[in-house]
């Protein structure tokens, strides 16, 4: 095959051609094909197949992931009952409803005990959260000395009940000119357990037992 044969190509006769051009014209026909074919319909299969092995790996991870939690699942379940008997043994410490009362008489009297000035002891009105505590806001305005407050916080801490007081907005400063007396004044929030079997808004209620029929009336009367 020689490049005089490409110069007097006859493309109106190509059954004219020579052998060797007509095997060239083949080849390079067969090659255009070939890339052709590779960009408009390999590239983008070949690009949609990188993805999809992709998101293969990352579900056979997902698959790994959720068959070792299936295969702990029985301990699992095992330590969240464990678990929720610990929560209900600590939420059972708490006060209930009928104690709250004296929990509040017990507080103010230890603030007396400890030589407090209680200028205000104020409940508030009682939420109920998660269903199974409730909480109780308690203003406050007190007067008395650093250790005076010591002793009226370690005089909470030892009452026979679990005491769980936690403070809001609560502001400690000195009074005057008086030396170490000092005026605490906020809100402090007190717990209760919620029982079961209590009503009220957001609480555990008892499934309520279905009505019975009302008796037919009899024939005749």
């Amino acid at each position: 095959m020689k490049l005089s044969d490409f110069r007097n190509l006859d493309f109106q006769n190509a059954g004219g051609w020579p052998q060797s051009v007509k095997w060239a014209f083949c080849i390079i026909l067969f090659g255009l094909i070939m890339v052709g074919g590779w960009y408009f319909l390999i590239n983008d299969q070949q690009e949609d197949l990188g993805r999809r092995v992709v998101q293969e790996e990352q579900l056979k991870k997902d698959f790994h992931d959720k068959q070792q939690r299936v295969a702990n699942l029985a301990a699992l379940k095992a330590q969240l009952d464990e678990m929720r008997d610990i929560l209900r043994q600590l939420l059972r410490q708490l006060p209930s409803k009928t104690e709250m009362p004296a929990l509040l008489v017990d507080i103010s009297q230890t603030a007396l005990s400890a030589g407090l000035e209680t200028q205000l002891f104020q409940p508030g009105a009682e939420s109920v959260k998660e269903g199974f505590y409730a909480e109780k806001p308690i203003t406050l305005r007190m007067r008395g000395t650093y250790h005076q407050f010591g002793t009226f916080i370690s005089g909470v801490a030892a009452l026979p009940r679990v005491v769980i007081l936690t403070m809001h907005n609560v502001s400690l400063k000195p009074v005057g000119a008086s030396l170490g007396m000092l005026s605490l004044e906020g809100t402090v929030k007190t717990y209760r357990y919620v029982e079961d079997d209590e009503g009220g808004d957001g609480a555990k209620k008892p499934p309520a037992r279905p009505a019975k029929p009302a008796p037919a009336p009899k024939r005749g009367a």
